[in-house]
């Protein structure tokens, strides 16, 4: 079949609709008005024959053909971009030294893997990573970029919100055998927890329009996230832990996960930095990459889901 102009473009609108999670945010990722991004989708599923999306009121959800059909035509989408770009390092290549300091669990789970691509594309620029569950005086420190869990408590730095990360309430296989699972919300505070020391001690549960907050304690408390996963594991107690952490733990038989049916508050995460920093270049480019790294990392969460 062969591939006209026009089709390449609908394949690359049609990765956008996926990786944005609808019409209307790609419409606006991509300066596209939503009724474009329609017709473009459209015309593709007419010139297919198949159908690639199924679409409600609220949500979009890929088919498998359309799933099949996406792997490819991100490709194509990520090689255009990464084109565009190489001819940008061209023109004017950044370079000079970026500090950043992270919470640990989320550096090597996310921002590292990120940093790792940033420099593929950026060569130049040197980073200097500090990885600490502990909140560092950016100032102070000369650090150029902070990822934080927590909104600004200090009015004079800048922040700028990079994504949400969803959390679930595990535990162990072996706690939940000696000491049972919780039914409902008010239980959880008969439990035993593995206590993360930098977030509160109050636990809030939502479902139907009404809200469940408890207290939660516990024989063990710790700085480190990736410490408070591993004492979880290890049956010490339960644990409010980001699901991209658990989630590998879930599949492998080492977690499961109790009250499913309520939500929890998301963790959202901001780069912050100091005044003025958002001047260099360097850093804008940063922030940038992280933004869509963690869209894209979403939309593949999204699509693993379906």
């Amino acid at each position: 079949m062969d591939i006209s102009f026009e089709q390449l473009k609908s394949m690359v609108v049609f990765s956008h609709v996926v990786e944005q999670g609808s019409f209307s945010a790609a419409a606006k990722h991509i300066g596209l008005s939503r009724a474009v991004v329609s017709y473009h989708i459209k015309k593709l599923e007419t010139q297919l024959g198949i159908t690639l999306l199924n679409r409600s009121t609220r949500s979009i959800a890929l088919t498998q053909a359309g799933n099949d059909y996406y792997q490819r035509c991100h490709i194509i989408a990520q090689q255009a971009s990464a084109a565009n770009q190489q001819i940008e390092n061209v023109k004017n290549e950044p370079e000079g030294l970026l500090k950043i300091t992270c919470p640990v669990s989320v550096g090597l789970h996310t921002i590292v893997p990120a940093l790792d691509k940033f420099r593929h594309i950026y060569p130049k620029i040197e980073l200097d990573i500090m990885l600490t569950d502990e909140v560092v005086n950016i100032v102070k420190e000369g650090i150029d970029l902070a990822i934080r869990g927590a909104p600004l408590a200090d009015s004079g730095l800048q922040a700028r919100k990079l994504a949400v990360l969803a959390t679930c309430l595990c535990g162990s296989p072996d706690y939940f055998e000696q000491y049972g699972r919780p039914d409902k919300p008010s239980e959880l505070s008969q439990h035993n927890w593995v206590v993360y020391k930098l977030a509160s001690n109050k636990l809030t549960l939502e479902k139907s329009g009404r809200s469940h907050t408890v207290d939660i304690k516990g024989t063990i408390t710790t700085n480190n996230a990736t410490a408070r996963t591993a004492f979880v594991i290890g049956g010490h107690g339960l644990g409010r832990i980001p699901t991209y952490d658990a989630w590998p733990k879930i599949k492998a038989g080492r977690l499961q996960t109790v009250l499913d049916d309520y939500q929890l508050k998301a963790i959202d995460v901001y780069g912050v930095f100091p005044p003025g920093a958002a001047k260099s270049k360097k850093l804008r480019l940063l922030i940038d990459f992280l933004e869509q790294f963690f869209d894209q990392q979403q939309a593949r969460l999204l699509i693993k889901d379906r």
